[in-house]
């Protein structure tokens, strides 16, 4: 019965005595879930245009972070480090494509996904040779964004919201809106549809898959550089972020990998819902639910919905 009480009433009863307690966790779970939501759409982009998941994407977020910080550390004016840091990030994806996409042509998945892995592994030892293993601090306020709390009284009570959180939210929702509107109305969008409906028949009606690849991994990296900045300037900007970024694997399994509004809902479902359980039921646990919660919620879905809330079910006939 007191087992029964800890992880069915208490819980309840405690969110209804503090309100604003609820609140406060909610809404840290609501930024953490659009940048998980964030880190998720760089890994739909590449497998809508390739079938393949990108294991490289988390690094993708942290090489481009510790390059945006390393180049104004020797001087580069922020401005001028935002863009030079998108014009790495294009290399990369030429580079992949040239060096690696390109040889692996109508391969199978699962060759794509060990070379996605070769390439997470490059990545990680080049940018610790280049920028060192030593966390660094975002430069926030070079970069115009907000620094600073605001309290706002809500139900007797204060609810704190980090003006960085809220900037946070507001350029990941005009970044997923823009980038769903351009794949989904305009040209290269539908190129990207075909590319990954068919390679061979893409290549038949004219459409460069080197070409599509290439844009698709430079949207990717400029996406690892977004997520890079906002989780950067919530934290320091470490390898650390790698671990925070693959939580997307578990969006991706709750919305769907093929779905930009699964990756939107699967990352406040699992922002959310790690807040929360941490809060109200992490002692329970012993602590830590934030490091385990969404995995475990990725395997329930496995177990009942394997194509995720928004992905497709897929049928083989033998």
């Amino acid at each position: 019965m007191d087992l029964f009480n800890q992880f069915f009433v208490d819980p309840f009863v405690l969110m209804a005595d503090i309100p604003d307690l609820l609140l406060q966790t909610v809404w840290e779970g609501f930024v953490s879930g659009v940048l998980y939501a964030l880190i998720a759409l760089g890994f739909v982009l590449i497998y809508k245009a390739s079938g393949v998941f990108n294991f490289a994407q988390g690094i993708m977020v942290v090489f481009a972070a510790l390059a945006l910080v390393s180049l104004h550390e020797v001087g580069v004016p922020a401005w001028l480090a935002v863009i030079l840091t998108l014009g790495i990030m294009a290399l990369l994806a030429i580079g992949v494509e040239r060096i690696v996409l390109r040889k692996l042509v109508n391969q199978h998945d699962a060759i794509l996904l060990m070379a996605t892995i070769g390439l997470t592994l490059f990545l990680e030892g080049l940018g610790e040779t280049i920028f060192g293993g030593e966390p660094k601090s975002m430069i926030t306020e070079e970069l115009g964004l907000p620094t600073g709390v605001s309290d706002w009284e809500v139900f007797g009570g204060l609810v704190s919201f980090q003006h960085i959180d809220i900037a946070a939210v507001v350029i990941a929702v005009i970044m997923v809106a823009g980038l769903a509107l351009f794949f989904n109305y305009s040209r290269i969008g539908r190129a990207l549809r075909a590319v990954a409906d068919d390679h061979q028949a893409a290549l038949s009606v004219g459409i460069s898959l080197n070409q599509i690849w290439a844009i698709v991994w430079f949207a990717a990296g400029v996406v690892a550089l977004v997520t890079g900045i906002m989780w950067g300037a919530r934290s320091d900007v470490s390898f650390a972020l790698e671990v925070i970024a693959l939580k997307a694997l578990a969006v991706l399994i709750l919305g769907g990998f093929t779905s930009i509004p699964g990756a939107i809902v699967g990352g406040l479902i699992i922002g959310i819902g790690e807040k929360v359980f941490e809060v109200y039921w992490g002692a329970i646990f012993g602590g830590g639910v934030e490091a385990w919660f969404a995995y475990v919620l990725a395997l329930i879905f496995l177990l009942f919905r394997p194509q995720g809330l928004f992905g497709e079910k897929i049928i083989e006939r033998v």
